[in-house]
């Protein structure tokens, strides 16, 4: 099974729109979409859920107020200010130690498992779809990119089909860490400007920190042509292939409106660049 990521570094480099225009062209897939702070690739696959399913990720504190004496020791003991003054929990503000629940000498509270969100399989018109949605200020989406990844996996393996597609998150952090390890390769989409330049350098330490191939997409190429050079000059000099370039157009954000992909918003114009753009990605996978 050949996994591609695609990953930016810097937000707004049109990452997604590259995603949606090959996950509409090239093999049979599964597409995973693993930008789960703020996932947007439904906007365009338009998936029909078939399953939903929760996602728990560490504890959180509830307190059964028939057994609390109201001794005021949680409330002394919490150094994140997450019990009020009726010895109640503020959710929000709960970190899931359970040093209350310790400490507490009536038995009044309990550590529960935290619903932190859901993810979900799909069937959209490119194909299988595996995403899924943090809930509003939860923690611990690279945990969630983990199981969107293994779910991908799962359904590639059970649509017997050879490829993974991801939509990877934006940033160096731990989600886009989660989603990198043990993929086949990484897309690097970017564009030419200075703070674009700046995270592809370190996007691309990553992938060799963990020793993913990479390639790079310059997209916008005509927005800055002096930067622009200077994209393919660092490319050069790092070793590192650039598999294709794209305009900037307006083309890109009438698809976003109309719910489609590059590909089928203007096909006579983009499929076919999206074609030759997956075999050069799959010549290196």
């Amino acid at each position: 099974m050949r996994e591609l990521l695609i990953i930016s570094g810097k937000g707004g480099t049109g990452k997604t729109t590259i995603t949606a225009g090959l996950a509409s062209t090239g093999p049979a897939k599964v597409i995973a979409d693993c930008d789960v702070d703020a996932a947007d690739l439904h906007l365009i696959a338009q998936p029909h859920i078939i399953q939903t399913n929760h996602f728990y990720s560490g504890q959180r504190a509830v307190t059964e107020p028939s057994l609390c004496t109201e001794c005021g020791l949680c409330r002394e003991k919490c150094r994140f200010n997450a019990i009020d003054e009726h010895y109640a929990i503020r959710p929000e503000h709960c970190e899931g130690c359970g040093l209350c629940a310790f400490v507490c000498p009536a038995g009044a509270i309990r550590m529960t498992d935290r619903l932190c969100g859901a993810w979900y399989q799909s069937d959209t018109r490119f194909g299988p779809m595996v995403h899924a949605a943090l809930g509003i200020g939860e923690e611990n989406s690279g945990k969630l990119v983990t199981t969107v990844r293994t779910a991908s996996a799962d359904a590639a393996r059970t649509a017997d089909v050879d490829v993974v597609l991801t939509d990877g998150p934006p940033g160096i952090g731990c989600p886009v860490i989660a989603s990198l390890t043990n993929t086949t390769l990484a897309l690097l989409v970017t564009e030419p400007s200075r703070s674009a330049m700046h995270d592809l350098t370190r996007a691309l330490e990553l992938t060799r920190h963990f020793r993913v191939p990479a390639a790079v997409l310059l997209n916008k190429a005509d927005m800055h042509p002096g930067l622009a050079d200077e994209v393919r000059q660092w490319c050069a000099d790092t070793a590192i292939p650039i598999v294709a370039e794209f305009e900037w157009n307006t083309a890109f954000t009438k698809a976003q409106l109309a719910g489609q992909s590059l590909a089928e918003f203007a096909p006579e114009q983009w499929k076919g660049r999206f074609e030759h753009l997956w075999e050069a990605l799959l010549t290196r996978m």
